[in-house]
């Protein structure tokens, strides 16, 4: 399964939603949502807490019964194990968003319109934003910052100014008279500091560096958070959001 198709571990101690913030709370919204994924023919992933894991699309949204149907191969033995399982978390895409929720009372059922797993309507839907996407280019005046030590040369400090940033990562501008970094190094120890609100430590994976337009600017770095805490994620999302409504707001002045 690829990393963005695992699905977030909500409640690590059993009980503390950590995710909070992020889940659709409104009924009426979560039937959308879920009516989009079945609309839209999107693929879901559905993983079992032993391993399972299969790839499927939701066939049909019953709301009345409170039920969901998702198209299952009648011969898939992972299927027949995930339904065995009796519960399953979901991973979905609709559009840049990433949409996670449990399924539990699985069953699977044989039609005439075919074979397909049926679940009870989710009563827990969370909305997380896809990390390789949504990046926002940082208001100049914010003047947002990356503090950090050259990784080959220890005793020099860096001020670097963060040029775009998602939950997923950050494009740095590195001046021309810095020694140059290398793809592939991992940067320690570096202090994010977007806003009065959000700052916090992180590690960054330096994933490319390439030339900015015209020449004689330095180059950009583009990195991607390794690790990154939870309470450092979750400031991280609130900070592209807003930067995001502020744009909308300012387009429609």
């Amino acid at each position: 399964m690829s990393q963005d198709t695992q699905p977030a571990a909500l409640h690590a101690d059993g009980a503390h939603d950590a995710w909070a913030e992020f889940r659709v709370a409104d009924g009426s919204e979560r039937l959308r949502l879920l009516k989009s994924l079945c609309d839209g023919c999107v693929p879901v992933t559905l993983s079992a807490p032993h391993g399972v894991s299969v790839n499927t699309q939701l066939w049909s949204l019953d709301a009345a019964q409170g039920r969901l149907s998702f198209s299952a191969e009648a011969d898939s033995v992972h299927m027949q194990r995930l339904a065995h399982g009796d519960e399953a978390v979901a991973v979905a895409y609709l559009d840049h968003v990433k949409l996670q929720f449990d399924l539990d009372d699985l069953l699977l059922v044989r039609g005439a319109q075919g074979c397909a797993l049926r679940a009870r309507l989710p009563q827990r839907l969370y909305r997380f934003q896809r990390r390789s996407s949504f990046r926002v280019r940082a208001f100049e005046r914010s003047a947002p910052q990356a503090l950090l030590r050259h990784p080959s040369m220890p005793d020099m400090r860096l001020r670097l100014r963060i040029v775009d940033v998602s939950v997923g990562g950050c494009a740095l501008a590195l001046p021309d008279d810095v020694p140059a970094l290398q793809p592939g190094a991992d940067l320690r120890g570096v202090r994010i500091e977007l806003d009065g609100d959000t700052r916090f430590d992180a590690t960054l994976r330096l994933q490319h560096v390439s030339a900015v337009h015209g020449g004689g600017q330095g180059v950009r770095l583009g990195c991607a958070f390794i690790g990154l805490e939870g309470m450092a994620q979750r400031s991280l999302q609130r900070y592209v959001d807003h930067t995001q409504q502020r744009r909308r707001l300012l387009s429609l002045r």
